[in-house]
């Protein structure tokens, strides 16, 4: 089982135009909603794969009562904790060539007691859960630490948390040493400090965090792959799409499949091949789909040990 928390989910709708004009009446092909948040597409890739997962989320107003109803006609299991606030709707404008432009709502502003009801809840949750993940982005009202009270709490419970976030957020919870983490390039970049223009570079941010305290910290490189690191290991998988249609959700995606390679007893390697498989399946999907098993079919992520780190990153 893997848990994930979602503070901040969203009503994703995708519009498809043929270019992106600014200032101009645009008229789109037919679009999709789908449920959105980074904890949300976690749970949406393990359930499309048949893996056992409940999504925990806030839910208010009249896009929440939509958000529930895709999740159950997703079949994905979810433990709603009502707000007074409203879901927020984000937009995504896709062009032929997979260029995605996003435009995203901040969220409900919530209250202490609604925060404190959304930790609670996922902890009651968690009670034998292999991972615990909390994701995204944090809305209005939500403390800063809100992510690393999540892994304390954890932790102190003897159960494996990761998070994946950005910011003040991402930070705190990382000096709270959860087990693993997933930034993006630029993720990584802001919270070390620094730019990361190579492969190299990022392995060596990856392994500072590693002798932190942090036990495998997997890095998203778009088109570039993924980067992982351990104590113990470090490895480079990738996988060419050459006809991408969206990357919405594309590393949510990927971290689903790493965390459920963990949860099966993949050692950390062939766990991210699953995930880089599973994140470049869901790039050659509409809008924020993710990939059935049929959909990996034809997918071929590559796996090294030695990858050319002087690979400047795109």
């Amino acid at each position: 089982m893997i848990v994930t928390l979602t503070p901040n989910p969203s009503i994703d709708r995708a519009v498809f135009i043929d270019a992106l004009r600014r200032g101009e009446v645009h008229r789109g092909g037919p679009g999709r909603i789908d449920p959105g948040g980074k904890g949300v597409n976690v749970s949406r890739a393990l359930a499309a794969q048949s893996a056992d997962t409940v999504a925990v989320l806030p839910i208010g107003g009249p896009e929440g009562h939509l958000l529930e109803e895709l999740l159950d006609a997703a079949g994905v299991a979810h433990a709603s904790v009502p707000v007074h606030g409203t879901v927020r709707m984000n937009i995504s404008v896709l062009e032929p060539d997979g260029t995605t432009t996003k435009l995203n709502e901040p969220g409900p502003d919530l209250s202490p007691a609604e925060v404190d009801a959304l930790l609670d809840t996922t902890l009651q949750r968690a009670e034998g859960a292999q991972w615990v993940v909390g994701c995204g982005s944090l809305p209005p009202g939500a403390h800063t630490h809100l992510y690393a009270v999540l892994v304390a709490r954890v932790r102190g419970r003897g159960g494996h948390v990761a998070i994946d976030s950005s910011g003040a957020p991402f930070a705190a919870a990382v000096a709270a040493k959860p087990h693993l983490i997933k930034p993006n390039h630029e993720e990584l970049a802001e919270l070390v400090g620094h730019d990361l223009p190579t492969l190299g570079d990022v392995r060596d941010a990856a392994r500072e965090l590693v002798s932190n305290g942090i036990e495998l910290v997997a890095v998203s490189l778009g088109g570039d792959g993924a980067l992982l690191v351990t104590a113990d290991e470090f490895a480079h998988a990738r996988a060419t799409i050459t006809a991408p249609l969206s990357t919405v959700g594309a590393g949510d995606c990927m971290l689903a499949g790493l965390l459920h390679g963990l949860s099966t007893g993949l050692d950390p390697a062939d766990a991210l091949v699953t995930g880089v498989t599973w994140g470049a399946a869901a790039v050659t999907l509409p809008g924020s789909r993710v990939p059935a098993p049929s959909d990996l079919d034809g997918i071929r992520a590559e796996l090294t040990r030695q990858p050319d780190l002087a690979l400047a990153l795109s």
